[in-house]
C-alpha cells in the first residue's frame, strides 16, 4: 500500500523489492530531467532483481525443453577393448592343434537406440509440469516490474509534493518578511514597538525551521530515487512535472471486476494451483509400467566360427516391460503431500481474491476521503487569506495587533499545506486504485 507522508514529519519509506547484482550492461538512460514515464521507466531498466527473474525464466525454459527430450529416441554409441587373461583352450586330441574359446583382444563398438513406446502419461506429464512453472517464472516478473513501477511513481511524486511544500513556506516566509520591513517603518515612526518586530521575527524563524525539515525530505527522497535508478552518483535526481487535482470517477464494483481478472496475485496464485495439479498427475503415472523398444548396431570380434580374430558385424533387437511392484508405499505418500498442496493452493487463490476486494474498496475510500479533505481546504484557503487581508487591515488602523496578522499568516500557510497534502494523497490515492485493480502503468 502506497505510504503518504505529511509537511510536519519525515516522509514514510518505501518498501521496494530487494535484489542483488549488476544491472543492465547499458543502465539507464537519465536525461535532464525525467517525467514520471521517464522515471519509471528508467527504474525498471536498471533494477538488477529483474534481470535476475529473467535469468530464472530462462533456466525454466530451459526445463522445458529438456523434457521434450523425452519425447525422442536416445542415441548412444559405444567402442570398448578388453584383454582377458587367461582364456579357455580344448584340444580334442593329442595330435590336434589346440583352440581357444574367446580370443585375448576383445574389440566391440556399436550403436544403441532406445525408446519408450508407451509409459502412460509419464512423459507429457513431466512437460506440463515444467511447462507450467516457466509460467509462473515469467508472471513473477510481471508483479516485480509491477511493484518497482509504483514505488517509482510514489518517490516521484513525493518529490513533487516536498517541492510544493517548500514553495508554500517560501512564500509564507517572503509575506512576513514584508510584514517585518512596514513593522520595522511602524517602529522608526514611534506607531509600534520592537517587541512586534521581535515577534515577527521569532515567526520567520519558526518558518524557516520547517523549510529546513522540508528540505532534507526532499533531499532524502532524492536518494531513495536515485537507489531506484541505481545511480547513487546523483545527489540530486532531476524530476520534471506537474503537481494537481485531477479528480476521477471511480466504479467500485466494475474496479473489484477488474482486480479479480487482472491482479498478477491472482494469476501467481492460479499457476500454483495448476503447479500442484500437475505435480499429482506425474506422481499418478510414476508407478504405471513403462514399454520400451531398443536395438543395437555394431560390429565385434570372438565369435568362434571360423576366426576368433575376425571383427564382425552384429544387431540386436529388444522388447523391455517395466512394472513397479513395491516402493515402501513412497508414491501413495507422495500423492498425499501433492492432494495437501492442492487444497493449499485452492486456500491461496481465495484468500488472494478477499485481500484484493480488500484493497480495492479502501483505494476508492481514501480516494472520497481525500475528495473531501481537498475541498475543505480550498474553503480553508479562501478564508485564511480573507482573514489575513482583513488582519492586515485591523493592524494598519490600529484596531488589531500584530500577533493577529502572524497568527493569519500561520493559518495560511497551514491551509496551503493542507490542500498540498490533500493533492498528494488523492493522487496517491488514484495509483493505488490502479495497483489494486491490476493496472499497468508502465
Amino acid at each position: 500500500m502506497l505510504s503518504r507522508p505529511t509537511f510536519a514529519a519525515p516522509l514514510l519509506a518505501l518498501g521496494l523489492v530487494s535484489g542483488a547484482g549488476a544491472a543492465h550492461a547499458q543502465g539507464p538512460v537519465i536525461s535532464d530531467s525525467l517525467s514520471l514515464d521517464g522515471t519509471i521507466r528508467s527504474v525498471l531498466d536498471a533494477n538488477p532483481a529483474i534481470t535476475t527473474l529473467e535469468e530464472e525464466v530462462n533456466a525454466a525454459t530451459s526445463r522445458v525443453t529438456q523434457s521434450r527430450g523425452g519425447f525422442l529416441p536416445q542415441v548412444t554409441g559405444t567402442a570398448t577393448y578388453t584383454r582377458i587373461d587367461p582364456v579357455v583352450k580344448l584340444q580334442l586330441s593329442p595330435d590336434a592343434p589346440a583352440f581357444q574359446l574367446a580370443p585375448n583382444n576383445n574389440y566391440d563398438a556399436h550403436v544403441t537406440l532406445q525408446y519408450g513406446l508407451l509409459d502412460f502419461g509419464k512423459k507429457e506429464a513431466t512437460y506440463n509440469l515444467a511447462e507450467s512453472r516457466r509460467i509462473t517464472a515469467a508472471d513473477n516478473i510481471n508483479v516485480t516490474r509491477r511493484d518497482l513501477a509504483y514505488s517509482a511513481a510514489q518517490v516521484y511524486y513525493n518529490i513533487l509534493f516536498v517541492r510544493e511544500s517548500i514553495k508554500v513556506q517560501d512564500a509564507q516566509i517572503a509575506s512576513l518578511r514584508q510584514h517585518q520591513r512596514e513593522m520595522e517603518k511602524r517602529v522608526e515612526g514611534g506607531v509600534s514597538t520592537k517587541f512586534d518586530v521581535t515577534t515577527t521575527q521569532v515567526r520567520i524563524t519558526q518558518a524557516q525551521n520547517t523549510r529546513i525539515d522540508l528540505e532534507n525530505q526532499l533531499q532524502n527522497q532524492q536518494v531513495q530515487l536515485a537507489r531506484l535508478l541505481h545511480k547513487p552518483e546523483y545527489v540530486s535526481v532531476p524530476v520534471r512535472g506537474s503537481f494537481t487535482y485531477s479528480p476521477q470517477a471511480v466504479d467500485v464494483n466494475a474496479a473489484l471486476n477488474q482486480a479479480v481478472e487482472s491482479r498478477p496475485e491472482v494469476k501467481l496464485a492460479r499457476d500454483a494451483e495448476q503447479t500442484a495439479n500437475l505435480n499429482l498427475k506425474l506422481i499418478e503415472r510414476s508407478n504405471m509400467p513403462v514399454l520400451g523398444v531398443g536395438g543395437q548396431v555394431g560390429a565385434k570380434n570372438g565369435y568362434i566360427v571360423p576366426n576368433l580374430e575376425r571383427i564382425r558385424f552384429n544387431t540386436v533387437g529388444v522388447v523391455q516391460l517395466n512394472v513397479p511392484i513395491y516402493d515402501g508405499n513412497k508414491n501413495k505418500n507422495q500423492r498425499v503431500e501433492a492432494l495437501a498442496n492442492i487444497r493449499g493452493a485452492q486456500s491461496r487463490i481465495q484468500d488472494t481474491q478477499e485481500q484484493i476486494r480488500a484493497d480495492v474498496r479502501q483505494a476508492a475510500n481514501n480516494m472520497q476521503s481525500s475528495t473531501a479533505r481537498y475541498e475543505n481546504a480550498q474553503l480553508q484557503v479562501a478564508q485564511a487569506t480573507d482573514a489575513l487581508t482583513r488582519a492586515k487591515a485591523r493592524y494598519r488602523y490600529d484596531v488589531g495587533t500584530n500577533l493577529d496578522v502572524l497568527d493569519a499568516e500561520t493559518q495560511l500557510a497551514q491551509a496551503r499545506l493542507a490542500r498540498l497534502q490533500a493533492i498528494y494523497n488523492y493522487t496517491l490515492g488514484q495509483y493505488q486504485l490502479k495497483r489494486a485493480t491490476g493496472e499497468q502503468i508502465w
